[in-house]
């Protein structure tokens, strides 16, 4: 016979709420920074992202003839878990090293210099893409998120393993430059456990031990007084 739960498994995992915490966490700041940067009399709009979960092909909106918005788009998604053991127990929790893959894409519009000349898709790609790379990782970095605001039961660290700048797929007018940032994170990972039924009555038997003694028992039935 085996064992099943009692109880529907109808949750997060705990990968999945670190993923959505690492872009809330990147859109609340920007939308602070950006705050700040006006407080300051500084063009808002270069402390701009735009932030994505789980996109197949987030740089598809660079690839429009017309560009709506020109802000630096962040792509947060889950890559993998690996359990190095053993770390926690073998019952209801599992230390793993998550991964997640930070797509940072930026784009560039070639525009007549107002000085004369013009400046260049390209090389406007490539200054977005550092400032939104600083963006990301000085957010994701700073000492408020140390455990990504989840210390206690779930993220136990967080370290950004590598940054590797590459050519998003398609061809395009458009001059887009890349970069991934990988964001390591330790966590806790739960699973559920059996229940037991609660105990409505305890059986005792009364025996004679070979000395003669009489040993008693008695039935108790549950809920038990103090």
């Amino acid at each position: 016979m085996v064992d099943t739960l009692q109880t529907l498994i109808d949750k997060q995992d705990s990968f999945e709420i670190v993923r959505d915490q690492i872009a809330l966490i990147l859109a609340t700041e920007v939308s602070n920074q950006m705050t700040l940067a006006a407080a300051a009399t500084l063009d808002p709009l270069l402390w701009k992202l735009r932030i994505f979960t789980e996109r197949s092909n987030p740089w598809s909106q660079f690839q429009e003839r017309d560009i709506d918005d020109e802000s630096p788009i962040v792509n947060v998604w889950y890559d993998s878990s690996t359990f190095p053991g053993p770390k926690g127990n073998t019952v209801s929790r599992q230390q793993g090293e998550v991964r997640y893959n930070l797509d940072i894409i930026a784009v560039g519009v070639s525009k007549d210099d107002a000085a004369g000349g013009h400046t260049a898709g390209d090389k406007e790609a490539a200054l977005n893409l550092a400032r939104a790379i600083r963006l990301v990782r000085n957010i994701l970095m700073s000492g408020p998120n140390t455990y990504l605001q989840l210390q206690g039961t779930i993220v136990g660290q967080r370290w950004p393993e590598s940054i590797t700048q590459f050519q998003p797929d398609g061809e395009n007018a458009k001059n887009m430059a890349a970069a991934r940032l990988i964001l390591r994170v330790d966590l806790n990972e739960f699973s559920p456990q059996y229940v037991g039924e609660e105990l409505e009555e305890i059986h005792v038997d009364v025996h004679r031990a070979e000395d003669g003694e009489i040993v008693i028992a008695a039935d108790y039935e549950a809920p038990f007084a103090p």
